[in-house]
């Protein structure tokens, strides 16, 4: 039988914040067994990058990457941030390695082609997202050589094209391709965490969370704008790591990640 692994991607907005921070290392060094955790950062690029003058531009919730972008969430996602959830994992005996998808050859994409939009007036649009990257492969066999020397792999939303270019790749994303690839060697759950509850009907509402979500609701509640905006994304990745061996994912609140009371996709 396999060994059970998890797979655990805090929101830039957790890991920006030194307590949500505090609290969701916490957490993770008491997950037991096989774990990575992958993680966002995007606020702080936002800040770091309006800092340098530099405008941030999003589309649905996916960040344009122009070669100044590229230049800032490199620095940050791989740098800053990473390497701080590392060195906070070491002081809670955690021995972590941070990567990117370059580190290894783990995680391959391509750059995005101009791509069709639906904008949030109902019309479309030719989009160029610049440097961001959509995954081809994810090293499973890397990743499980890690995470079988007892050292817990800490991913940033980065990939490369295998022809020297980094290319900026949604979180989310990262870790659906980190779940699916380790999927033929573990069961493999993969928990999304960020600020709210789960997926909720109402977000003025905390006891609104929807607990499952099925493919046919998820189209009614895409049809309803229940769901919208960034968490289209997180939910479409979600079904595709199901599709593909993950046993289990679940939306949650970062102090919820042992419990799991958010939404459980099915």
């Amino acid at each position: 039988m396999k060994q059970e692994i998890n797979i655990i991607k805090v929101g830039g907005a957790v890991v920006e914040d030194a307590e949500s921070l505090a609290t969701v290392l916490d957490q993770f060094a008491d997950v037991h067994g096989h774990k990575v955790l992958v993680h966002g950062g995007g606020r702080e690029a936002t800040r770091i990058a309006a800092s340098l003058g530099i405008e941030s531009r999003m589309v649905n919730g996916r960040r344009i990457t122009d070669q100044d972008m590229l230049r800032i969430v490199t620095m940050v996602y791989g740098g800053l941030v990473n390497k701080t959830v590392v060195a906070k994992l070491q002081a809670l005996g955690i021995n972590a390695i941070g990567l990117t998808g370059a580190d290894m050859d783990i995680i391959r994409s391509h750059r995005r082609p101009l791509k069709e939009v639906s904008m949030d007036d109902g019309h479309t649009e030719m989009v160029d997202f610049g440097y961001v990257g959509d995954v081809d492969t994810a090293d499973g066999k890397a990743l499980s050589d890690i995470v079988e020397s007892n050292i817990v792999p800490v991913v940033a939303p980065l990939t490369h094209d295998g022809r020297g270019t980094i290319l900026n790749t949604n979180a989310d994303t990262i870790a659906s391709a980190v779940a699916r690839a380790l999927a033929p060697f573990y069961r493999v759950t993969l928990t999304y965490c960020f600020e709210m509850p789960g997926v909720m009907r109402d977000p003025e509402d905390k006891d609104s969370v929807i607990r499952k979500i099925t493919r046919e609701s998820y189209a009614m509640l895409k049809a309803d704008n229940v769901v919208s905006g960034g968490m289209i994304p997180k939910l479409d990745n979600a079904f595709e790591a199901i599709s593909q061996g993950v046993s289990r994912v679940v939306i949650t609140h970062f102090n919820d990640i042992a419990a799991r009371n958010g939404t459980t996709i099915l």
